[in-house]
């Protein structure tokens, strides 16, 4: 692997582990449409690209997501009984999310990824910034639902779920701070089923590139895994400091930008 291209995936995991500290989102809802451009890049095959960006940006939540729930534990910002209630249905999400990515042309994965990055973005720019305390947390059966969508959207996506997450949270009336600490704590289930999964999805596939292991590029994976769980307390650290206006906002103008290349890529197709 080129020099330059090892310090294209050294900044990417900078800014990505940043944005795990600093949003909860595990970086996936970035990494996503930057590695699907570089992989574009070095001729990776079309119909497979996209497949091995989600799966490889999974790979690295699952060492971000670690760095990100430390620091955010630090500050006693993670509500852990809503994270635990949650979990049972992120697991068996996150083995289902990536095995119905495997099914889908790349155009159409490319395309549902972008959606689901605009709608995020649209929300969190439109919604008023008004906690309601009337509102509370479902039960633990509506708990684990919410945990089953949440993981199979990130599953499918590669991200580590902060982008339903936290608005939920939000909206059942979670302040903007413990959403996003709370988030972090879900990367890491997400991440690890998510990454098994796409190494069994794409184990079997022959025309992968060089240092691949099912459809997670291992190059890589290393290069901003290390980057990023550097990054990551910086992020988390950054947060608190940040009031609810700005967290939002840097958030949705992130994904508005990234969900336009992803409908770019789902339109030309290569």
């Amino acid at each position: 692997m080129a020099a330059q291209t090892i310090v294209i995936f050294v900044f990417l995991g900078l800014c990505t582990g940043f944005a795990a500290g600093l949003l909860g989102i595990g970086g996936g809802m970035i990494m996503v449409p930057l590695l699907t451009f570089i992989f574009s890049l070095r001729g990776f095959p079309v119909g497979t690209v996209v497949h091995m960006a989600i799966a490889t940006s999974l790979a690295v939540i699952f060492f971000t997501s670690i760095s990100s729930v430390i620091a955010h534990c630090k500050r006693d910002a993670i509500l852990w009984r809503v994270a635990f209630l949650l979990v049972p249905g992120v697991v068996v999400g996150s083995a289902v999310g990536p095995t119905i990515a495997a099914a889908l042309d790349t155009r159409y994965l490319a395309a549902l990824f972008g959606i689901f990055v605009f709608l995020s973005a649209w929300r969190m720019l439109g919604r008023k910034q008004v906690a309601t305390a009337r509102q509370r947390l479902p039960g633990a059966g509506g708990m684990s639902l919410a945990g089953l969508v949440i993981g199979t959207l990130s599953g499918l996506v590669g991200a580590g779920g902060g982008f339903i997450t936290v608005p939920f949270l939000g909206w059942r009336g979670v302040p903007i701070h413990n959403a996003v600490a709370t988030s972090a704590v879900l990367g890491f289930p997400i991440a690890l089923i998510g990454t098994l999964s796409y190494i069994y999805q794409g184990w079997s596939l022959r025309d992968l590139p060089e240092g691949s292991v099912g459809y997670i590029y291992v190059p890589a994976l290393l290069c901003i895994a290390l980057a990023s769980v550097l990054s990551a307390p910086l992020g988390a650290r950054t947060a608190h400091g940040m009031n609810v206006k700005q967290l939002r906002t840097t958030f949705a103008c992130i994904l508005m930008l990234l969900s336009m290349y992803m409908f770019w890529k789902a339109l030309v197709g290569s």
